[in-house]
């Protein structure tokens, strides 16, 4: 097949990515959609791209050396990079490439003025929009100046920021290649971009306009702020006119030029709201055909628009798709479960198959939607209750889309939104026993299930997890476990609320419930520290450690002196508590018994900053600050008007508190205990297909769902394409950032503290153990990371069970992400450690090794100078 070096625009669709990159599919697309102008031009293809750079033999060398290249090596690149654009600029364009782009030239007009424009292969897809990594031309005249530019296009693949953005994103720069788009030169009274969709909000049915005079290159690069039009359903609901100095416009000779606004016209809009409208109308013609909201370039000519470009908006959060046109309301699970980045589609499909609550699917998150519960009075008011409770960001969102009086349809109270969500009544009797013995059904059934799943491969291991699933929502669902979590949750806001009316006391119950019986996830914390005591005196296994790197380095211990109780202590902790991990309730995730160095870096912060017996000292101190606690508020309510009665429904409380906390903890870790099981059972079986040349590698069924994998095993066949697409997928949403609360429009509701007892300048957060501490942030997004030293305060996104050994050697806690009953809150009041959470991008606001103070009573944060 001969090679073809120039394509009209209408011959190419966005289909043809492979042969004229992202940007001229697109256009090529844009040009068949029936009332859509494009300016008329040609592509020249990939084709033509390769011809060049197999003139030049060298180029394979340096591109070999550039992906060696360590991303962050930022001068190694530029000079690198440098030399392969002087190299591609210097190859003479052969005669028959020549000839073709001058034919295509010859029928568009050869003295006309045209835009070169770069079009990459790796260009405008839906998950990496490569905005802004190649060049464009603008206003260039005659053929020579034409083919020096498209020169310059094809060097622009190798700019330093074109370079470092695929070494980032992980793409091979030889699998890019670069196209070029020739158009005619338009000349607009007005240009600016058309998002479809709200880009700040994401709310798919607003509109964004940005408008400016003349050529669009003043807004994109920042010189004016633009006229800026929302519109909603066809009509502008909002808008704000800039004061517009300046604008680029083409010089007759060739090339652009800034000139100022005449004074009269800097304050009108660019856009009559008519022309808005129909600009939006086309947009969403636009839109229709891409199947997604777009990124729309335009000019306005004559009273009439063209379209010069067209791209996928990649910032949006997806919605999860429900099949109808109704309105919904989505609650983030993640917020909740102490995991907010994505999981992938083996790790959502379990989690789905064994939550209480269906649960939807998008940008690799997981969302419960409570639009039923919200369209009746009496369940809406449980769901507010207990969201408010666990986090405020989550109701005040909520109450935000409840404001929008029609975006919640109303139901009478009777409708089946299903029993509010406040759980079931706590009137179980205050007795230890009741924890004890929940403890022991759990670890019977998790015994069982070890026990009976070791017979089964191949279709019947699914068959058996799918029962297996139903005995786990059967334990979860167990309603005496409810009631115990329930009553430890009741207990502590009963003596939060009673004691602040009382006494006028802020957060009592943080103290009461210091070293409470019974958390796995407290003694998980402290038993690390006894971990730590066994090798503490061994210099030569704490050496070790020091390089540890492989995960098998227990095995070399042994070898050691003190080795050997150092491995019986460590295998011993990974034996009750080796299926923890950061982001747990994806079960792709590593565990730690998979990958034990992940605890090294804390242990060895443990041998450093602790003395021996440091667990039990810990633990016994809190004991004891909790009854001096309890004395103190029972002596100081006796002293109150009727005060035997109010210290006797106070102690009451305290022990039912102390009774039953603990247990809140316990249903997470009897999850994650049955998830490790389902795991090694599932890697198996990947093995077997992995033996069978069925699958290239185990790690693979992480990105299919149970009931896919479920398919594979009965057929031996698996589609290696989408395994690959769910590869660059659940890459491309790392960029994304899952909103609390989403709506069906797309639009995510953060929410907001309304609060105004806070200092200026302080960061806003939900304040879950009492107490006021200064320290050093250690922002950290790795418990890997860990190296820390007495009195640090830990700075992270969110905090799940795995981060507890970490809880025991600082002095404070901030995250992201949590509520006042999630796991960070719970380990951080039973540690006695201030802590705030909910503060929004704290990772970002507060640097590592900065001095903070942290309000744990108050709820906020102060960065100290």
């Amino acid at each position: 097949m001969t090679e073809r070096y120039v394509l009209d625009l209408q011959e190419v669709d966005e289909t043809q990515v492979a042969v004229v990159g992202g940007k001229g599919a697109h256009l090529g697309g844009l040009s068949r959609i029936e009332g859509i102008r494009v300016p008329a031009g040609f592509c020249v293809t990939t084709d033509a791209f390769r011809r060049i750079m197999a003139e030049a033999p060298s180029l394979g060398d340096r591109l070999d050396q550039l992906s060696r290249l360590n991303p962050d090596d930022r001068e190694a690149i530029r000079t690198l990079s440098a030399q392969i654009r002087r190299t591609v600029e210097g190859i003479a364009v052969p005669d028959d490439l020549t000839a073709a782009i001058t034919r295509a030239l010859a029928r568009l007009g050869e003295q006309a003025a045209y835009a070169v424009r770069s079009s990459a292969t790796a260009e405008d897809l839906p998950t990496a929009s490569f905005a802004g990594q190649q060049d464009t031309y603008l206003n260039v005249v005659g053929p020579t100046a034409i083919l020096q530019h498209v020169s310059r296009c094809w060097a622009s693949l190798f700019t330093e920021r074109a370079v470092t953005y695929r070494q980032r994103n992980g793409i091979d720069h030889r699998t890019v290649h670069m196209a070029v788009v020739v158009q005619r030169m338009v000349f607009p009274h007005a240009s600016g971009i058309l998002f479809t969709a709200d880009p700040v909000t994401g709310n798919r049915k607003v509109a964004t306009v940005d408008a400016g005079f003349g050529l669009g290159e003043a807004l994109v690069s920042g010189l004016v702020n633009p006229d800026v039009f929302k519109v909603r359903h066809g009509e502008v609901v909002a808008k704000a006119i800039a004061a517009k100095q300046r604008a680029v416009h083409a010089l007759p000779t060739g090339g652009t030029q800034e000139v100022t606004i005449d004074s009269r016209r800097q304050e009108q809009p660019a856009l009559t709201d008519a022309q808005v409208v129909r600009l939006v109308q086309l947009g969403r013609r636009i839109e229709a055909h891409f199947g997604r909201p777009q990124d729309i370039e335009w000019c306005l000519v004559d009273d009439g628009f063209q379209i010069v470009q067209s791209r996928p908006i990649t910032t949006l959060f997806p919605v999860p798709e429900t099949g109808d046109q109704e309105n919904h309301v989505y609650v983030s699970v993640g917020h909740q479960q102490m995991m907010t980045d994505p999981m992938k589609p083996l790790g959502l499909s379990m989690w789905q198959l064994t939550a209480m609550v269906p649960m939807h699917t998008a940008g690799g998150r997981l969302f419960v939607d409570v639009t039923r519960r919200l369209a009746a009075p009496a369940s809406r008011a449980g769901l507010l209750d207990v969201m408010g409770r666990g986090d405020p960001l989550v109701r005040d969102a909520l109450e935000t889309v409840l404001d929008r009086d029609d975006f919640v349809p109303s139901l009478p109270d009777a409708g089946p939104g299903g029993p509010p969500t406040g759980g079931t009544s706590a009137t179980i009797e205050t007795d230890p026993a009741i924890v004890t013995e929940l403890i022991e059904r759990s670890q019977v059934s998790i015994a069982a299930l070890e026990r009976d799943i070791r017979t089964k491969t191949g279709p019947a291991l699914f068959e058996f997890l799918l029962e297996a699933f139903e005995e786990h929502k059967r334990v979860l669902s167990d309603p005496l476990s409810m009631q115990a979590i329930m009553a430890g949750m009741e207990a502590t806001w009963w003596l939060n609320d009673t004691l602040q009316e009382w006494l006028g006391e802020k957060n009592a119950a943080d103290t009461l419930t210091l070293s409470a019986p019974d958390n796995v996830t407290s003694e998980m914390g402290l038993a690390l520290l006894d971990v730590a005591d066994v090798i503490r005196p061994h210099s030569e296994v704490v050496a070790f450690l020091q390089g540890v790197e492989d995960e098998g380095f227990l095995d070399e211990l042994a070898k050691l002196a003190g080795g050997t109780e150092a491995r019986d202590a460590m295998e011993a902790y990974l034996d009750r508590y080796g299926m923890r991990c950061v982001g747990e309730i994806d079960i792709t995730r590593p565990r730690w018994r998979e990958r034990p160095t992940t605890l090294v870096p804390v242990l060895l912060d443990n041998v450093r900053n602790f003395e021996p017996g440091a667990a039990e000292r810990r633990f016994e101190q809190g004991r004891r600050k909790a009854q001096q606690k309890e004395q103190d508020v029972l002596s100081r309510l006796r002293a109150l008007p009727d005060g035997d009665r109010k210290a006797g429904e106070a102690k009451r409380m305290i022990d039912r508190v102390r009774t039953f906390i603990g247990y809140r903890e316990y249903p997470k870790y009897g999850i994650v205990s049955r998830y490790f099981v389902y795991k090694q059972a599932l890697l198996e079986e990947a093995e077997r297909l992995v033996q069978a040349g069925v699958l290239p590698q185990k790690e693979d069924i992480f990105y299919l769902t149970f009931q896919e994998l479920h398919d594979v095993a009965r057929s031996n066949q698996v589609d290696d394409r989408l395994i690959q697409q769910r590869k660059d997928a659940f890459r491309s949403y790392h960029a994304l950032t899952p909103p609390r609360v989403l709506t069906s429009d797309g639009e995510a509701v953060t929410g907001a503290y309304r609060r105004d007892d806070v200092p200026a300048g302080a960061l806003i957060g939900l304040p879950v153990s009492a107490g006021t501490i200064e320290g050093r942030a250690r922002v950290m997004l790795d418990i890997a990371e860990a190296d820390l030293e007495a009195g640090d305060i830990l700075v992270t996104t969110f905090t799940d069970p795995s981060w507890s050994p970490l809880f025991v050697a600082v002095a404070g806690l901030v995250t992201e992400v949590g509520g006042l009953m999630t796991h960070g809150a719970v380990i951080a009041r039973e540690y006695g450690l201030p802590a705030v959470v909910g503060v929004e991008r704290a990772t970002r606001l507060i640097r590592d090794g900065q001095r903070i103070r942290v309000h744990g009573t108050d709820g906020y944060v102060e960065i100290l100078p």
